[in-house]
């Protein structure tokens, strides 16, 4: 097999979703456009995930204590996961069961960078916490501490964006006074190259960690994003496992019903009497 097959591959597979992306400007009401971007990438990303894990479009994550997202475009979630609203076009899914974010930008700029970390530090800090206890757990570690569970990831994907210099200088500026687990994980522009957190070596790692600096990565001259993208996904994900989700828990502010009478039946019978 020639050593570019795969690379090949996968920029067809770009130039298609490419293709797609500035079709749907072209016929896709104005208040649909975002919309139909994201299942344009849904659609792409479903079929290199991990087999354990799935992609929504468009959801709200909710705890147990009630709090909730704002408008998430695209979770990647357990393949367990027991939508608590499933609708055609939109869900609201337990944060315990959401193993990442993505959300989906049609061009980053400054402005819409920003607002994309803030969408991704508010779903990143949501609890997680209704699982039932476990004899042995898998334990991550992510964001220069140890966790039970895996913490959801924040990924930023545009189809276009500005000089990816300047969205750097813009990305490390709202990063520095930011804690480690609230960062977005990963940033990609299609056609022009991704942001990654690297270490000493420098490679390429899957979450922030307690020593990282981003680097921007830049494309070789025949080259896409995609191929890396869902590298990295498949490296994120692979491993996300979740205990059993205690869904009982989210009951606990919700009347399930009460006692009204009981009726005793006495002790079990006895087979041999007469």
């Amino acid at each position: 097999m020639p050593e570019n097959t795969l690379g090949e591959i996968f920029q067809s597979a770009s130039d298609r979703l490419r293709a797609d992306f500035l079709s749907s400007g072209g016929f896709v009401h104005r208040g649909e456009k975002g919309g139909a971007r994201e299942r344009l990438l849904v659609d792409f990303i479903s079929k290199y995930l991990p087999g354990h894990v799935q992609a929504f479009h468009s959801g709200e994550v909710i705890t147990v204590d009630g709090r909730v997202s704002s408008q998430c475009d695209i979770l990647i979630c357990d393949r367990s996961t027991p939508p608590l609203l499933d609708m055609e076009s939109y869900r609201i899914v337990p944060s315990e069961c959401v193993y990442g974010v993505i959300e989906v930008k049609s061009k980053l700029d400054s402005k819409e960078l920003i607002d994309a970390c803030e969408k991704l530090r508010r779903v990143k800090q949501l609890p997680k916490s209704a699982f039932y206890p476990q004899m042995f757990q898998t334990q991550y570690r992510m964001y220069g501490r140890e966790y039970t569970y895996l913490p959801t990831a924040g990924i930023i994907f545009a189809f276009d964006g500005i000089d990816m210099a300047k969205l750097g200088d813009q990305l490390a500026e709202w990063c520095r006074d930011k804690p480690l687990d609230e960062r977005p994980d990963s940033v990609w522009v299609m056609g022009k190259g991704y942001f990654t957190w690297v270490d000493e070596s420098p490679h390429p790692q899957v979450a922030v960690q307690e020593s990282s600096n981003f680097a921007l990565m830049e494309l070789p001259e025949v080259g896409e994003v995609l191929f890396p993208f869902t590298l990295y996904l498949s490296m994120h994900f692979a491993a996300a496992r979740m205990d059993p989700l205690k869904l009982i828990d989210y009951a606990s502010q919700t009347s399930i019903g009460s006692m009204r009478t009981t009726w005793s039946v006495g002790s079990t019978p006895d087979e041999n009497a007469p």
